[in-house]
C-alpha cells in the first residue's frame, strides 16, 4: 500500500532529529551552543509542538543570538481572529529563513484599536513591520449581500477599512505592512454558480483578493498570498469549522507549520534573504542516466517518456528563474567535454551553455566546487540553492556548508520540480528591471573575473573595462531597487541600518538628507544599480547615515567616486567635514577600514565596538579614476576636480 504525504509536509526539508527534546533541553541549558545547532533544528520538518519547543529556547537565547548573522525582525500582529499559535510558530521558522523575530501580538477583539491608536503597546513595541491578519468574518465579507450592489457595497467596504487601517500603521509607525488575501471558503451557496453572483461569499472574497494588491498596497507594503497557499492544501482540510466554532481559528491546526513558513518566506524576502543562485547537478538530475557512460543517445530526457518529461520540466522551470533574475550554474562530478555535450547535441535539451553562469564538471568534492562557484560570482554561498539526486552528495553539502539550502528532492524525477517550487526558495517581494537584467550581470560579473586574471594588472584591468558611473539622487524609478539593497546587502555596509521602501520615499524628500543611488556599467554589460548612500546634513557637519555597496563590484573604485560626488555637494554647501561610523555586524568585517583607507582621520571608538571618522573637506583631493562619471548635477563638480 502506498503511504500518502499529508499536503500540510514540510517536503523539501528533512525529517526532525530523532533526539529533538534533548538537543532542545541543551540548547536552554548550555548557551555555548554555537546559531548553527539551532539552525539544524529549525531547518527540519517540525511540527506545531517542536517549533513552540525551539521558539522559547529561541527567544531564551535572544540576546546572543543577537550578535550573529540571523537578521532581526519585529513583527507587529494585528488580527481579527485567534493567531495565537502562528505567533507561537514563528521564532524558530524564522530562524529557517536566517531570521531573529521578536513579535507583538494585539489582543484578541483589539486589532482595530491597537492599530488606530498612536499610543497603542503595538507602536511602543516598536515594529519593522505589522501584520494585518485579517478575515472575511472581521471585514464584514462572510455573510451573503444578495441586495442589489450589496456585495459591491461590501467589497468597497473591506478595502476602505484595510486601507484605513494600512495608512495608519504608515503614519504612526513609519513601516510597511504585511496584507494577505483571503482563503476560499468551502461552503457555497450557489454552487459554481457562486463566482459568477456578486454578492454570494464566494464571489466576495474573490473580488477582495483581485483588488487588494492593486488598491490596498503602497511602496514598503508586502503580500501573504493565504488564499492561494489555502488551495494548493485544499480547502476542505485547511478550513476547520470546529476550531473555527470553539476557538475563531481560521484554519486547521495541522497548517500552523507551514503557514508560518511562508509568512516567513514574505518577511525573508523582504529583508533581502532570498536566494540568487540555482546550482544544479546533470546526471540523473537534468537528464536521466550518466552522460559519461550512456552519452547523448542514451540519456533519458525529453518527449516520450514519463521521466524525460520530467526533466524537460524541471530544465523548463529552471530557465524560467533565469529570465525573472536567478542566476544558474551547474556542479556536477563528470569529465568537463562530457557534461557540456547534452547542451550542445542533445536536440530536447532546453538549458543551453549561455543559460549557465558558472559550469563546474570535475572530480572535486562539492561542496568545494560550490565555494568556487559563489566566489566567481561574488555572492555568499548563503544565496545558493543545490538541486541534485544524490542523497549522499545532498547530505555531505549540508555537513560541509549547512548555509546552502539543498532540498530533501527523493528519487523520482516527477517530484523535483514540486518540492523545489514548495520550498519556495526564491521567494518576491518585487520584480523589475534590475531583477530581469540580474542574471545576466551575475554571469557577466563570472566574464570579468576571467579578464582579470588574462590582464593581470589591476589598472589596465580597470581601465579596460570602459567604465561608466552614473550618480543619482533617490527618486520613485530607483526606489523599489534601493529599498532592496539596503535590507539584503551585509558585508560592504557602514552601518547594517535597515529601511521600508516607504522609509526610502521619506529620505528622496526630505532636504535634510543627501541621497545617491549608483549604477554602473562597462563594456561587459549594465551591473545596475550597486550602491546606496545616505548622508545627513548639518551646518558644518554631514554625517553618513547609510554607505552600501553591491560586493560584485568590489575593487572597480566605485566608492571613491562616491565620496567625490559627496565632497562637492557638501563643500557646495557649505560643510567642514563627512562625519562617518562604522557599525560592527557578523558580516561586515570587509569594511571596517573603509573610512580609514579613504583618508578619514580616526575620530573615536563607539561604544558597541564601532569607531568614527571624520574627513577635512577643505583638505580632500578628488583622485584620478578610470571611470566616466554620469548623472547627479554634483557631479559636474567632481568631474571637475578628477582628470577622468
Amino acid at each position: 500500500m502506498i503511504a500518502l504525504r499529508s499536503p500540510f509536509a514540510l517536503t523539501w526539508l528533512l525529517p526532525p532529529v530523532h533526539d529533538f527534546r534533548a538537543q532542545v533541553k541543551a540548547l536552554v541549558k548550555d548557551s555555548s551552543h554555537p546559531a548553527d545547532a539551532i539552525r539544524n533544528l529549525a531547518n527540519r520538518a517540525l511540527d506545531l509542538n517542536q517549533l513552540g519547543l525551539l521558539g522559547k529556547a529561541i527567544t531564551a537565547r535572544g540576546d546572543s543570538l543577537a550578535q550573529t548573522s540571523l537578521r532581526p525582525c519585529r513583527l507587529g500582529i494585528a488580527a481579527t481572529h485567534t493567531a495565537d499559535f502562528l505567533v507561537e510558530a514563528l521564532p524558530a521558522t524564522g530562524v529557517r529563513h536566517g531570521l531573529l523575530i521578536d513579535t507583538y501580538q494585539a489582543d484578541f477583539g483589539q486589532a482595530a484599536q491597537a492599530v488606530l491608536s498612536p499610543s497603542s503597546a503595538l507602536y511602543n513595541f516598536k515594529p519593522d513591520m505589522v501584520y494585518l491578519a485579517l478575515d472575511p468574518f472581521g471585514l464584514g465579507l462572510a455573510q451573503p449581500r444578495l441586495d442589489e450592489g450589496g456585495g459591491e457595497e461590501a467589497v468597497a467596504a473591506a478595502l476602505d477599512y484595510t486601507k484605513s487601517l494600512r495608512d495608519a500603521v504608515h503614519s504612526t509607525a513609519g513601516v510597511g505592512v504585511i496584507l494577505q488575501t483571503l482563503p476560499t471558503p468551502e461552503l457555497s451557496l450557489f454552487g459554481s454558480f457562486d463566482s459568477c453572483q456578486p454578492g454570494s461569499v464566494r464571489w466576495m472574497v474573490q473580488t477582495f483578493n483581485q483588488r487588494l494588491a492593486a488598491e490596498a498596497m503602497k511602496p514598503g507594503d508586502n503580500l501573504f498570498d493565504c488564499a492561494a497557499l489555502a488551495e494548493s492544501v485544499g480547502l476542505s482540510l485547511w478550513h476547520d469549522a470546529s476550531r473555527w466554532h470553539a476557538g475563531k481559528i481560521p484554519f486547521s491546526l495541522d497548517a500552523v507549520p507551514l503557514c508560518a513558513d511562508h509568512l516567513c518566506r514574505v518577511l525573508a524576502s523582504a529583508r533581502g534573504l532570498s536566494r540568487k543562485c540555482l546550482v544544479l547537478d546533470l546526471d540523473n538530475t537534468l537528464w536521466g542516466g550518466v552522460i559519461g557512460d550512456d552519452g547523448v543517445e542514451g540519456i533519458t530526457l525529453g518527449q516520450g517518456s514519463g521521466d524525460g518529461e520530467a526533466f524537460l520540466a524541471i530544465q523548463n522551470y529552471a530557465k524560467h528563474l533565469r529570465m525573472r533574475g536567478i542566476v544558474l550554474a551547474v556542479c556536477s562530478k563528470n569529465e568537463d567535454t562530457n557534461a557540456r555535450l547534452p547542451f550542445l547535441k542533445h536536440e530536447e535539451m532546453l538549458l543551453t551553455e549561455d543559460d549557465i553562469a558558472v559550469f563546474v564538471a570535475n572530480w572535486t568534492d562539492k561542496a568545494s566546487n560550490l565555494k568556487y562557484i559563489a566566489r566567481s560570482l561574488n555572492i555568499g554561498t548563503e544565496a545558493l540553492v543545490f538541486l541534485d539526486d544524490n542523497p549522499a552528495e545532498r547530505e555531505r553539502v549540508r555537513q560541509e556548508l549547512p548555509e546552502v539550502a539543498v532540498p530533501e528532492v527523493g528519487s523520482d524525477p516527477a517530484d523535483f520540480l514540486p518540492i523545489l517550487t514548495a520550498a519556495g526558495y526564491f521567494e518576491a517581494v518585487s520584480f523589475g528591471d534590475e531583477d530581469r537584467k540580474r542574471a545576466g550581470m551575475y554571469q557577466a560579473n563570472a566574464v570579468r573575473a576571467s579578464e582579470m586574471q588574462r590582464i593581470g594588472n589591476m589598472d589596465d584591468y580597470l581601465r579596460s573595462l570602459d567604465m561608466e558611473c552614473s550618480l543619482r539622487p533617490f527618486d520613485a524609478m530607483g526606489r523599489a531597487r534601493i529599498a532592496q539593497l539596503i535590507n539584503k546587502s551585509n558585508q560592504f555596509n557602514l552601518t547594517t541600518r535597515r529601511y521600508t521602501e516607504a522609509e526610502v520615499l521619506g529620505f528622496e524628500s526630505d532636504p535634510a538628507f543627501y541621497t545617491l543611488q549608483i549604477r554602473l556599467a562597462d563594456r561587459f554589460g549594465d551591473n545596475g544599480m550597486i550602491s546606496v548612500v545616505i548622508i545627513e546634513k548639518g551646518e558644518s557637519d554631514w554625517r553618513c547615515d547609510t554607505w552600501l555597496m553591491s560586493c560584485r563590484v568590489l575593487g572597480r573604485r566605485v566608492e571613491e567616486a562616491a565620496l567625490s560626488n559627496v565632497v562637492a555637494a557638501a563643500e557646495k554647501e557649505g560643510a567642514m567635514r563627512l562625519i562617518g561610523d562604522w557599525l560592527p555586524t557578523p558580516k561586515n568585517g570587509l569594511v571596517e577600514k573603509h573610512f580609514e583607507h579613504l583618508g578619514f582621520e580616526f575620530v573615536d571608538d563607539l561604544p558597541d565596538g564601532g569607531t568614527r571618522w571624520a574627513l577635512d573637506i577643505a583638505s580632500y583631493k578628488a583622485p584620478e579614476l578610470p571611470m566616466a562619471l554620469a548623472g547627479a548635477a554634483e557631479t559636474v563638480d567632481a568631474l571637475a576636480k578628477a582628470e577622468i
